[in-house]
């Protein structure tokens, strides 16, 4: 009896509040700043260049300075570290007068407030996204009804984001987009093409792997010693991780709209 206990004693003090402290993960969904076209969905930049956005962006990543994530990863093919480490030593000044986009914008102007010397990239581009696969499986299993049902959901999304940066402040838009609704995978995408044709589930798949693998690089780059990290990724992606990180007890999310307030 006298050793069940002292080993009840010894599991207690091995599970001390410091070792089973969780990691803090910020999740920043961005839509893109420089806006490359590369979505289905066409929508319109936002100016993050002018002088209201710039001021908003001080602000942003002063407010991440103070959450003080140990890493910030970003939305850069993984294979390419090189490219970023070398991108990251450019002059910080010239590149954020000159370069609009959200790794420069948010990522790097937080991390130079930090101390940080560099970035972690993180995506993963050997997927696949057949989406003119789809729209023609689509059509030829004769699912007019979703294809109805998918222009309208695009089109939604292309209208309402196209008025909200005609009213919205970046920071607004910023925190709406935290909250994207990405239903369209499976409930759109993955019913796509004939019994016998699994284009659709293919597609959404593929998106599965494309973040799952972005999140364990995450998981493999996080060291024991990051007590908070940052993930800066389209909302999309973001909105995937979350997704994974409720199933691990080791993370925590902290939500923008916190770190923002």
């Amino acid at each position: 009896m006298q050793k069940i206990i002292l080993l009840l004693m010894l599991i207690t003090f091995n599970l001390s509040p410091a070792q089973t402290k969780k990691k803090q993960i910020l999740l920043f969904g961005s839509f893109h700043f420089e806006n490359p076209g590369l979505d289905v969905a066409k929508v319109n930049t936002f100016n993050v260049m002018t002088d209201k956005s710039q001021k908003e962006l001080e602000n942003i990543t002063n407010k991440i300075k103070k959450f003080g994530p140990d890493k910030i990863f970003v939305e850069w093919n993984y294979q390419k570290q090189d490219k970023l480490d070398n991108f990251y030593a450019k002059n910080t000044d010239s590149l954020l007068q000159k370069d609009s986009d959200e790794i420069v914008q948010v990522a790097l102007r937080s991390a130079k407030k930090l101390g940080h010397k560099k970035l972690y990239a993180i995506d993963y581009n050997d997927t696949d996204f057949p989406y003119d696969s789809l729209v023609n499986g689509m059509k030829a299993a004769n699912q007019f009804d979703l294809i109805k049902k998918n222009k309208e959901t695009m089109k939604h999304y292309e209208t309402d984001f196209n008025t909200k940066i005609t009213k919205y402040s970046l920071t607004q838009l910023l925190l709406d987009v935290n909250k994207p609704d990405i239903s369209w995978y499976l409930q759109t995408a993955i019913k796509g093409g004939k019994t016998d044709n699994f284009v659709g589930a293919y597609l959404v798949s593929e998106w599965y792997r494309r973040n799952l693998y972005m999140y364990a690089l995450i998981l493999k780059l996080t060291e024991s010693k990051d007590d908070k990290i940052m993930v800066l990724l389209g909302a999309g992606h973001t909105e995937m991780i979350r997704e994974f990180v409720v199933h691990n007890p080791e993370y925590e999310i902290v939500e923008l709209s916190t770190v923002l307030k």
